[in-house]
């Protein structure tokens, strides 16, 4: 198994060098990690099992930390643990959905109308993160381009200067990410669509239009629930 410290040169008193240890994240932490990041890129899909034994021989760690590190997901809704069996990766319900979708709604509309006029430097954050974008359609990272669509809607939210919304905002972030790289599974012109529509809420943010900016949020954001759900988008 390998262990938890590599080793680095420090001096010694008398000037020569020697070897301290660094420390590695704890054992537990890179189960958590290691299995978050699967279930949000969906290398672990909803309804996938996952055994104690397979998860310390992925992360090269004992069954203790693999424990632990699971009741952290189950806290956070992403696994249901069973004794002797496992842990099972909990699929997106059309509930969760629905309550993602209008929560995003009521924040990211007030958010988009708060921000106009905007300012030089959230335009260009906003350019920058579609050029971004397009570079993660060109490779086909899925994972990625979910993480940049969120960023650009966080951004606006984040301009918009409520701290109270926009930790709010934050607190849905592993269920945006997961539902993002599921929409684009489920629709493989998805990223380009998604490049497309946040050009128009840029647009409508840009000319300082208020309500096209709603409007234009209210779109984009809305054809995620239909898509998820299997619906005409």
């Amino acid at each position: 198994m390998p262990t938890d410290t590599t080793t680095a040169e420090a001096p010694d008193p008398v000037g020569k060098a020697r070897p301290h240890a660094v420390k590695r994240a704890p054992a537990a932490e890179r189960v958590y990690a290691h299995v978050k990041q699967a279930v949000l890129d969906r290398s672990y899909e909803g309804g996938t099992l996952l055994t104690e034994g397979d998860l310390a021989d992925a992360v090269g760690v004992s069954r203790t930390p693999v424990r632990e590190g699971l009741l952290r997901l189950e806290a956070e809704g992403l696994i249901k643990l069973y004794p002797k069996k496992g842990a099972l990766v909990l699929p997106v319900s059309a509930q969760e959905i629905a309550d993602v979708v209008e929560t995003r709604l009521l924040i990211e509309e007030h958010a988009v109308r708060k921000v106009i006029p905007a300012g030089d430097q959230l335009l260009r954050r906003l350019e920058e993160l579609l050029d971004e974008h397009e570079e993660h359609r060109e490779t086909g990272d899925l994972a990625r381009a979910s993480v940049t669509d969120r960023c650009f809607h966080a951004e606006i939210v984040r301009a918009a200067g409520n701290a109270i919304l926009a930790h709010l905002y934050d607190q849905m972030r592993d269920r945006q990410l997961r539902m993002g790289v599921q929409v684009m599974h489920a629709e493989p012109d998805r990223i380009a669509r998604n490049i497309t529509e946040h050009a128009e809420i840029l647009a409508a943010i840009r000319a300082g239009d208020a309500d096209g900016a709603a409007a234009a949020v209210r779109r984009h954001v809305g054809r995620v629930k239909a898509i998820v759900r299997g619906e005409d988008a």
